[in-house]
């Protein structure tokens, strides 16, 4: 792996693995898209998530980013390969693992404590439980102030903070984000990368992030993957400090502004497009 102060890519072999995290190992999926023509998304994707990771994963369009985190989510059964959460098989969707998606998929005739506790509801627990848990979710991501508004008063930003609180209710092992911050404005897509972090860090939950952007990717990462344009490979790896160092306590801006923040920048940047 690399160091955000010694950044230099490299092909990434088979991970040896941590018992304890996730574990994915020699993963493919393959797509039937007509009477006789497949599409390979994955191939052959090795990956360990830790108990403390914020790994994220960047790519061009089309290179198998949502497709794997379908197969993790359990949406998705993968053609081949496994995946091992706590050294038990994932085989289709589950509490242990939480999805924020790119859209907030909240219940719009639901308030935001109902939405946030909707998953305790189905879980069959008791309602001053789980309102309980819900306030307090929805406490450490900002919004317990508006626990009983109605979830069109809500911007796009305080929605995906719904969301956010709606999977930390369930208590998940590990978060799955689905470029939860693509629709957001400028301003309030950085607030939400800092708000995620100091959630990370708060609950020590391991989480699996998906985007677009290159510097977005670079700041939130414990690790950061690039991916082939399909079908989807890991090609290289970063072992970054980026992240560790806001939570710490170091400004977010003084992070993206500083040296070695760029440079690594840079070179990712040039990593991407040398795959396309």
């Amino acid at each position: 792996m690399t160091t955000a102060t010694q950044p230099a890519a490299r092909t990434v072999s088979a991970p040896s693995g941590a018992p304890g995290g996730l574990r994915i190992r020699d993963l493919s999926v393959t797509f039937q898209v007509g009477k006789d023509q497949t599409v390979r998304a994955l191939d052959h994707v090795n990956l360990d998530i830790a108990e403390d990771d914020f790994v994220v994963a960047l790519g061009a369009s089309g290179c198998g980013k949502t497709t794997l985190l379908s197969c993790l989510a359990g949406f998705l059964k993968p053609t081949a390969g496994e995946i091992l959460l706590h050294g038990h098989g994932v085989a289709g969707p589950g509490r242990d693992r939480g999805v924020v998606f790119q859209k907030h998929a909240l219940f719009p005739w639901l308030n935001v404590i109902d939405n946030a506790s909707f998953g305790l509801k189905m879980a069959g627990v008791d309602k001053r439980r789980r309102y309980e848990v819900a306030r307090e979710k929805l406490r450490l991501v900002g919004l317990d102030q508006f626990a009983d508004a109605p979830i069109w008063r809500l911007s796009g930003g305080m929605l995906q903070r719904v969301g956010l609180a709606r999977v930390l209710a369930n208590d998940p092992d590990i978060m799955l984000m689905d470029e939860p911050l693509g629709a957001l404005d400028a301003f309030t897509r950085e607030s939400m990368q800092e708000l995620i972090l100091q959630v990370w860090n708060a609950t020590g939950k391991m989480a699996f992030f998906i985007t677009h952007e290159v510097e977005e990717a670079l700041f939130m990462a414990t690790r950061l993957i690039v991916m082939s344009p399909r079908p989807g490979r890991i090609v290289h790896e970063y072992e970054t400090e980026f992240s560790r160092r806001y939570v710490a306590g170091e400004p977010a801006r003084a992070i993206k502004s500083s040296p070695d923040f760029i440079r690594l920048r840079e070179e990712i940047l040039n990593v991407i497009h040398a795959t396309q």
